[in-house]
């Protein structure tokens, strides 16, 4: 992985590539690359540097038919010589995103036959494969199908050969690929924010899906070999959606457009007067009486999303819930409830471990299923059969911001519906929650306006290697969301913690260079938490503190306060997640770290 940009056409191609892969550049990648077809010559250049870098090295590079990729690195170290795309004899160019579960058996298997392995890569056993079916007198169509048929694991793949100049071929299994469609030409892409530029119009591929391109048009063909139509589709994406404007990084912009992002997940509801099940699908009120429990699969910051849930759920709709890492639940034996609801979160909607678990789900007999993802088109939307879309709009930052709290907003939405169902909602207290939601964005805006005074405070972490992050009952996994985004771009060592945990083990750490990151809501624990901070104190460590204005906690030596502007009830986690995204973006500033690309991480995790 990580991103894939291909096109045929009869002008010069290598722009749109190039254009292409600097979009993408958002998803994170170690290495990039291009192959172009022209006058029966097969060209190829690879960078480890930036994309800007293989602009410098293409210069001289042109054709009317090509592949591109940025690559994040799974088998072999980020190389100029494992970077992406892999020839196979000079005559045929691969670029892949995904995993090959068993390279190793068909590397052993080519290697006998004579191929020559030149990478550390599971994709070059993709280029070596086709050549092998190619060779033997096969189209690239027909030897990209035969050779598909022999691979397990995922892959969304571009391939072209010096022999065909007027064809490109792609695939996807367990990855996302999609076409665009312009006038006398065609593009792949892994993201349509990749082809704006040239097109808004769009074809999302199915699983198994295999496609040939020609300057005249394509063909899609099934998983069985069947042709067959797949819609075009418009985009929504705007080019300005993912331009930077005047902010300095797009994490930056994106936690500014986090009031707009919750205006519109909650548009549908926040204009009604009643809260109806039908916002997640014309199935959902059977489906909704017909489950006892809730099973929540997410990982990362969704997996956050899930745990905040989690609270709301069980206390005021009375549903058991569990939530699980979907990277480790289906590699565990379980108990199936084909009673529960099982609802996948992500961003994307194309996370591999997420869909994986859903799938498995599925398999052990959960029939109800619900995804909340900000990507109308992804797999993980097509596989559930109920869905609430939350309409973040496209997310650059690797370290994920709207994305959260537009999730965050859907399960409270669903906590809701299930109440009012189960009979343990009011319709004055379902008012109440209308207007809080309502009031929603204007409340995060407020404690947006408390920018320059985090930034001030980020001053204090330019020296520091560790922190640790406390928060108790729904805002313990915002302090869990809080150590991870102070980790992902700013590479500072954070954890969190229940505040009650404090006194089992991690106050052994606790001294004056171990900053101490604490969420105070004014809430029923707020004086148990209290107490949980007097105990750093009396070791030394310097509190830092962002506290609900009505709480009385003050500044003093050692204490460092941030005053929220208001009190949000159930919906606190949500505001008081933007401080905590705020103050990792600014001690990031004072690192110098890479805010948008941090390394080592991309931002769809599309491989296991």
């Amino acid at each position: 992985m990580c991103g894939i940009v291909g096109a045929i056409a009869q002008r010069n191609v290598v722009p749109i590539l190039l254009e292409g892969l600097q979009r993408l550049e958002y998803r994170g990648y170690d290495s990039a690359g291009l192959a172009v077809v022209k006058e029966g010559q097969l060209q190829c250049v690879r960078s480890t540097g930036r994309v800007a870098d293989l602009r410098e090295r293409s210069a001289a590079t042109e054709g009317p038919l090509g592949i591109a990729h940025t690559r994040w690195a799974t088998h072999g170290v980020p190389s100029e010589r494992n970077a992406h795309p892999h020839l196979s004899n000079d005559r045929i160019a691969v670029v892949h995103n995904g995993i090959i579960e068993n390279y190793e058996e068909l590397r052993a298997s080519l290697t006998v036959a004579g191929y020559v392995f030149t990478s550390d890569t599971d994709t070059e056993v993709i280029a070596h494969l086709i050549h092998s079916h190619y060779a033997q007198g096969l189209s690239l169509l027909a030897a990209t199908q035969v050779s598909l048929s022999e691979l397990v694991g995922a892959y969304a793949i571009g391939v072209v050969a010096c022999d065909e100049p007027d064809r490109l071929i792609c695939a996807r299994r367990g990855s996302p690929l999609l076409l665009g469609v312009g006038i006398g030409e065609y593009f792949i892409a892994s993201d349509v924010s990749a082809l704006l530029p040239v097109t808004r119009q769009v074809v999302y591929l199915e699983e198994g899906d295999v496609v040939e391109l020609k300057r005249d048009g394509y063909r899609i063909f099934d998983a069985g070999g069947a042709q067959i139509e797949r819609p075009v589709q418009t985009s929504e994406l705007s080019n300005e959606s993912v331009e930077l404007g005047a902010y300095r990084h797009y994490m930056q912009k994106e936690i500014h457009e986090q009031p707009q992002a919750l205006a519109n997940t909650l548009e549908s509801v926040c204009n009604s007067q009643s809260l109806v099940p039908g916002i997640f699908g014309a199935e959902a009120a059977a489906t909704f009486a017909d489950i006892d429990s809730i099973l929540i699969l997410a990982c990362g910051t969704s997996n956050h999303a899930g745990q905040v849930a989690r609270y709301w759920l069980e206390e005021l709709a009375g549903i058991p819930c569990r939530v699980e890492v979907a990277s480790e639940y289906r590699y565990r034996v379980s108990v199936p409830n084909p009673k529960a609801l099982v609802v996948v979160i992500s961003q994307s909607g194309e996370t591999a471990d997420t869909q994986a678990a859903l799938n498995h789900a599925k398999a052990q007999g959960h029939v109800h299923t619900l995804a909340i993802c900000n990507v109308p088109e992804s797999a993980l939307v097509r596989l559930s059969k109920l869905r609430l879309l939350t309409r973040a709009g496209p997310e650059i930052g690797v370290a994920s911001t709207k994305a959260f709290t537009t999730q965050l907003a859907a399960l409270f939405l669903l906590t809701l519906v299930l109440a009012k169902q189960r009979g343990r909602l009011t319709e004055q207290q379902e008012s109440q929650y209308l207007h809080e939601l309502r009031h929603l964005p204007s409340a995060v805006q407020k404690v947006l306006d408390l920018e320059p005074q985090i930034a001030k405070l980020a001053e204090r972490f330019a020296d520091k290697h560790n922190a640790l992050f406390l928060g108790r009952g729904m805002h313990f996994p915002i302090a869990l969301e809080g150590a991870l985004k102070l980790k992902e771009i700013s590479y500072i060592h954070a954890e969190a913690y229940p505040a009650g945990e404090l006194k089992h083990g991690p106050l052994a750490l606790v001294d004056k260079d171990m900053p101490v990151i604490s969420v105070a809501p004014n809430d029923a624990l707020l004086e148990k938490l209290k107490s949980n901070l007097q105990e750093v104190r009396a070791r030394g460590g310097e509190l830092y503190v962002f506290a609900d204005a009505d709480t009385h906690i003050r500044e003093a030596d050692g204490i460092h306060v941030m005053q929220m502007p208001e009190h949000a009830g159930y919906l606190s986690p949500i505001l008081h997640t933007i401080p905590l995204q705020l103050l990792a973006y600014y001690v990031a500033l004072q690192k110098g770290t890479d805010v948008d690309k941090p390394r080592n991480l991309a931002k769809s995790v599309t491989v296991e």
